[in-house]
């Protein structure tokens, strides 16, 4: 117990001091008048706002965000995997797909953010299809570049000794690939956060988005602020969860080897 303190601490003691040392300053700065607090409240008075708000943020707009963010997270982890082993073992499909994804990349998720409210109205799919379109890029390119840059060596080794496609598939591609794929993952899992919140943005009756235009357009600077604490404290929490799956399963990867 105490190995794993010491080591958490060389990793991110100083990280938690220059934290606490900025917030210090932040705090200092704002209640000396130097910033107006309507335009940069001071931490303290978010803390304020997100207690006072905690049964409105914590008990409605928080579940309804994550909701969003998972669903969306899902469907461009299937799409994303089924598109990039697709790509992979098709030249064809490759050639066809991989402008269209890149295309997708360069529209700007407010322009076509109201096509979605269009087609899909107010509901939750129209936030879905926002954090999709942004969560789905990074899990195909890294699926794709993953398995075509692993093992090509030990490929052409288990072709000498008679294996077909699907065994080198299984045997090394797969795990040759899980780093990328797995880097892939945790952007893609921080960028759902961003997705669900712009769709909220733009058009949503509920979730964290919606409260801070809300509260920004009533200019309740210290409840923005609170909002925008709880979706990077979800980001966080989203992409550490995928970091412990990564370790694990690469851990027994290794093993397994």
């Amino acid at each position: 117990m105490k190995t794993k303190w010491k080591k958490w601490t060389a990793d991110y003691g100083l990280f938690l001091l220059v934290v606490i040392g900025l917030v210090a300053i932040w705090e200092w700065v704002v209640l000396d008048g130097g910033v107006p607090k309507f335009i940069l409240p001071s931490p303290s008075s978010i803390w304020g706002s997100l207690v006072e708000n905690r049964d409105l943020l914590l008990g409605e707009h928080l579940p309804a965000t994550l909701l969003e963010v998972l669903i969306g997270f899902g469907f461009s982890l299937a799409g994303g995997l089924l598109f990039g082993v697709g790509m992979h073992f098709s030249r064809t499909l490759e050639k066809i797909l991989y402008p269209f994804l890149v295309i997708s990349q360069t529209i700007p998720l407010i322009a076509i953010s109201p096509i979605f409210i269009l087609w899909f109205g107010y509901t939750i799919w129209s936030k879905v299809a926002v954090t999709f379109l942004i969560a789905f890029f990074p899990i195909v390119v890294s699926t794709y570049d993953g398995l075509k840059a692993g093992g090509n060596e030990y490929g052409e080794l288990l072709k000498t000794m008679g294996a077909g496609r699907w065994m080198i598939f299984k045997k090394i591609q797969i795990p040759m690939a899980l780093p990328s794929f797995l880097s892939g993952l945790k952007m893609s899992v921080v960028y759902s956060v961003t997705g669900a919140t712009i769709g909220e943005w733009l058009g949503a009756s509920e979730g964290l988005g919606y409260f801070s235009r809300r509260m920004s357009g009533n200019l309740q600077a210290d409840a923005v602020f609170a909002a925008i604490l709880l979706l990077s404290l979800m980001g966080i929490a989203l992409f550490l969860i995928i970091s412990f799956i990564e370790k694990r399963l690469l851990k027994n990867v290794m093993r397994g080897r």
